[in-house]
């Protein structure tokens, strides 16, 4: 959840680790921190926003052309200073992204050495226990080797000590970091975005890797110890593509990104006139052979986009599918299909809870693994047999948007692929549904249009402190897709249920002080939805529905329709989760919240 940056140059690297957190700030922000190697070790740490480190480390001149740095979302210990990374011990610093699950056991083996703790991290027990090593006569590399050995859990951290003044040390296992390659200069982070702005030029470290960077050049040893060589990478992402360019906050600006989000990520379709397996890698065609079923897991966001793929898949391929959270897959006795699809769904490919289902399904026989992923070199899609690179390009506002209609977009093509794999889908089904998707962009771009009509549905909703969503049928995902929205940036209360459930209970909420967010499209479902905006209406409940511009429901007392486009099929849920992120964005706009970084929360989730 953490972002880590550091850097061993000649020059003073102070602005570059700055800037490096900048871009990595949706990772976390309840505290950030530097360290540089200066005639010494020079920390500053602030429990406020990146910006207010920047402004401490103009005000104490800090330089240096060794340092690491870090933003922090907490885990152990409570946002503070004394909390907050990098910690100290000796003449060394460390910086953590993970959780060290062992280190209550180190933390009495360290104090039992004479080792004093000042905060309440377990990031506190790496510095001491890399400096205990230090004493023993090994030099920084290997003391950061084997002190990385005795940690359970997952971890990425940088290291630097005032006695190696010119070497950064990096190591990971279950987190991710990556080295960037310069003129005279390396670099280390948890994202490319951070390190745009001196290379593209990366490298992608294995798990288990330890590496030492210095102006010299780079050395990696793999978990056994031995060197090895990795493949260095020229990333295709440009500095300006995480610019916040014209629009307010980046929320704003990838919900209106998604039009051209989605094109991209159906490009190779685009001009095809049928459908082939090798989109999903050069085994799909023998790996989708005599599937039995299709098993989906993923976490938040993605695991709402799974939901829909659920009715895609079973309706049209006439694969049975489930689809399950993945904080829950793997803690649960689960009967297995060895014979079907395991799919994972990640917006930064490394989720640790869906990457350890992603372990776990191995475990339990499956083979046939698929990733649908936004980071091409992420955990995730180097884990998976196949994979399918969503180009939603960089997500940077912690609530999901864009990287959400992606996810739905590779799952109807994944749909497709496997109806025409199982003869269930004609060359006219599938000609239509070709053209169903060109069209998207266009029908993504008209709905945008109806932003000023939701802004004027949000300045009602800002006083609100509880909203109920509801969705039928395929739409349901939606529903609670667009609750989630309204909970992370707005703080609202807001839960989404299958409209037909509502008289089962939830109808007791319903009253003058309860919107109710209706999800209506022009599909077989629709009258029995009416009938259940009837029953909120009867108990005096306020409704506001977004239909299709074919839909016959209308605006009345009590009753606000905004109408989008024409039924769109199958593909119909993509069109109605826009209007719903607009909706959060600017209730959350109207109460005056931090849009991209809602409390508590940060966008990659590398922790259990």
């Amino acid at each position: 959840m953490c972002g880590i940056v550091g850097a061993a140059s000649s020059r003073n690297i102070v602005p570059v680790l700055i800037e490096g957190l900048r871009k990595l700030e949706y990772r976390g922000y309840d505290s950030a921190g530097l360290a540089v190697v200066n005639d010494g070790l020079k920390r500053l740490r602030s429990t406020g926003r990146v910006a207010d480190l920047a402004d401490r480390a103009q005000s104490a001149a800090v330089e240096g052309t060794l340092g690491i740095a870090h933003t922090r979302w907490a885990t152990h210990g409570a946002p503070s200073e004394r909390n907050a990374h990098p910690h100290i011990s000796g003449d060394l610093a460390v910086v953590h992204n993970g959780i060290i699950e062992n280190h209550d056991a180190m933390r009495k083996e360290l104090s039992a050495q004479g080792y004093v703790f000042v905060s309440d991290t377990d990031t506190e027990v790496i510095a001491h226990l890399v400096e205990s090593l230090l004493k023993t006569g090994k030099n920084l590399f290997e003391a950061t080797q084997m002190a990385v050995a005795k940690l359970e859990g997952a971890y990425a951290i940088a290291v630097v000590s005032a006695t190696m003044p010119d070497t950064l040390i990096v190591a990971r296992k279950g987190a991710p970091l990556l080295l960037g390659l310069g003129e005279s200069e390396n670099f280390a982070a948890s994202d490319v975005s951070a390190l745009l702005q001196v290379t593209q030029r990366v490298i992608y470290l294995e798990e288990g890797d330890c590496a030492s960077l210095s102006t010299q050049g780079i050395l990696i040893k793999d978990a056994s110890g031995h060197p090895v060589e990795r493949v260095v990478h020229v990333s295709q992402l440009s500095a300006q593509a995480i610019e916040l360019g014209p629009y307010n906050h980046y929320m704003q600006k990838e919900i209106f990104e998604q039009p051209g989000a989605v094109a991209n990520t159906l490009e190779n379709v685009f001009g095809a006139r049928s459908l082939q397996p090798e989109l999903f890698g050069v085994d799909a065609a023998e790996m989708f052979k005599g599937l039995t079923s299709v098993n989906i897991v993923a976490c938040g966001t993605s695991y709402h986009a799974g939901m829909v793929a659920r009715y895609w898949i079973e309706s049209v391929t006439g694969l049975p599918c489930n689809v399950e959270i993945a904080s829950e897959y793997r803690y649960r006795t689960s009967v297995a299909d060895p014979t079907g699809l395991f799919v994972t769904i990640s917006q930064s490919g490394e989720t640790a809870d869906t990457l350890a289902a992603l372990a776990h399904a191995a475990a339990l026989g499956y083979e046939r693994t698929l990733t649908i992923c936004n980071v091409p070199e992420s955990a995730l899609m180097r884990q998976s047999r196949l994979r399918y690179l969503t180009r939603a390009g960089p997500e940077i506002g912690v609530a999901s948007t864009k990287a959400f209609t992606t996810q739905l977009a590779s799952l109807f093509l994944l749909t497709l692929v496997l109806a025409r794999c199982r003869n269930r889908l004609s060359a006219e089904e599938e000609a239509r549904h070709l053209a169903a998707l060109r069209h998207l962009p266009a029908a993504l771009q008209v709905v945008l249009q109806v932003e000023e009509r939701v802004i004027q549905w949000a300045e009602r909703f800002a006083s609100k402190h509880h909203a109920l969503f509801l969705g039928r049928g395929i739409h349901y995902p939606i529903a609670m897709e667009g609750a989630l929205k309204l909970k992370e940036i707005s703080y609202i209360h807001a839960e989404a249920y299958a409209a037909g459930e509502l008289k089962h209970g939830p109808l007791a909420l319903v009253d003058a002080d309860m919107p109710v967010v209706t999800v209506a499209p022009n599909d077989a479902l629709l009258e029995k939805l009416k009938s259940n905006m009837q029953e909120v209406r009867a108990r005096g409940g306020e409704l506001y529905v977004f239909a299709d511009e074919d839909t016959n429901i209308e605006a009345s007392d009590g009753v606000h329709v905004i109408k989008l486009t024409d039924h769109a099929g199958l593909l119909s849920p993509i069109l109605h989760v826009l209007p719903l992120q607009l909706l959060a964005y600017h209730v959350a706009l109207q109460k005056g919240t931090d849009v991209d970084k809602p409390r508590n929360l940060a966008k990659s989730v590398t922790v259990e």
